[in-house]
């Protein structure tokens, strides 16, 4: 850890008076620089109070949603590194250093607590589905932006100050984690996942995660986060199946007309040509996009250079 880094540890809550004393406790004592801020997303329960008593600065985000919280606190605390951790007591505060190392040695934009590789994750998480949800988004990123990463939805992570004044965080709730992963794979930001224990929540504790409609969520930003990151394989896909139709379609009709110099199936013959052109089109958006986002990318590049924050 850098001596004379400026280090803020932001915990978001929402109804976590049972854990956020312990937490609190275990970051001043595994993380004594760091300033620690609770951003209380609302709670109607005693996490406020709780943490402000135990010496964390308090922020109050009323828009539900962690995503909102996380946002408020990138844009009002002002650090050289940030650290993200869960108000649960799901993470090890002990292996902060390990979270913080990578970022403070330059070596990393980003930094991730890797729950899976040591195995905690699936011997202490009991909620159903959980464990397909998590490996059906690892897997659907990796594909996507040739990854290979091993967590994408952990929530102990560590960031420079250039990732966090230039993160445009525009999700609402538990989506935020792949929506850092894709902004940090899409923008090559130097991403490191360090691997980490992980516990499940202590007993009267629940958890404010929805598998089902968190995870149609979070799946929906993905598909989105593709066609705007990745536009010409984006929509190269819908103009190849279109176009694979039309010439399906359009062979039945050319046959036709080559044996009896007539063509019957009308309605299909314009199906077809319609088909073909909407898969010309398809794929030339995807083209006009793709140098859309190739301009910003450099756009991107050239503000951190402007800034002085050179990765």
């Amino acid at each position: 850890m850098l001596v004379n880094s400026r280090i803020a540890l932001v915990i978001p809550c929402y109804n976590e008076e049972i854990t956020i004393g312990t937490v609190i406790d275990d970051a001043k004592k595994y993380a004594p620089q760091a300033e620690i801020y609770v951003i209380d997303n609302n709670s109607s329960d005693a996490t406020a109070e709780i943490a402000r008593a135990r010496g964390a600065n308090v922020i109050h985000e009323y828009k539900v949603g962690k995503a909102y919280a996380i946002k408020t606190a990138f844009r009002v605390i002002d650090a050289d590194i940030y650290v993200m951790i869960d108000g649960d007591d799901t993470y090890p505060l002990d292996q902060i250093d390990k979270i913080i190392e990578p970022v403070a040695a330059g070596r990393a934009d980003m930094s991730v607590g890797d729950r899976h590789s040591l195995g905690h994750y699936s011997a202490e998480n009991t909620r159903k589905f959980h464990g397909f949800g998590n490996g059906l988004v690892k897997k659907t990123i990796n594909l996507f932006f040739a990854a290979k990463l091993n967590d994408i939805l952990s929530g102990y992570r560590a960031f420079s100050r250039s990732f966090v004044k230039n993160y445009p965080l525009i999700c609402e709730g538990f989506e935020i984690e792949a929506d850092m992963t894709i902004h940090a794979l899409h923008y090559d930001y130097k991403v490191l996942e360090v691997p980490i224990t992980f516990q499940e929540r202590p007993d009267g504790s629940e958890s404010k995660l929805n598998t089902y409609s968190d995870g149609i969520k979070i799946m929906s930003l993905i598909v989105e986060l593709y066609k705007d990151n990745r536009p010409l394989a984006f929509f190269s896909i819908f103009s190849g199946i279109i176009f694979l139709f039309s010439l399906i379609s359009g062979g039945v009709v050319i046959d036709e007309f080559l044996k009896t110099q007539y063509i019957t199936h009308v309605p299909l013959a314009i199906l077809s040509s319609s088909s073909f052109v909407l898969a010309i089109l398809l794929f030339i958006s995807g083209l006009i996009l793709d140098t859309l986002v190739k301009q910003d990318k450099k756009n991107h590049a050239l503000r951190l250079l402007s800034d002085g924050n050179v990765r």
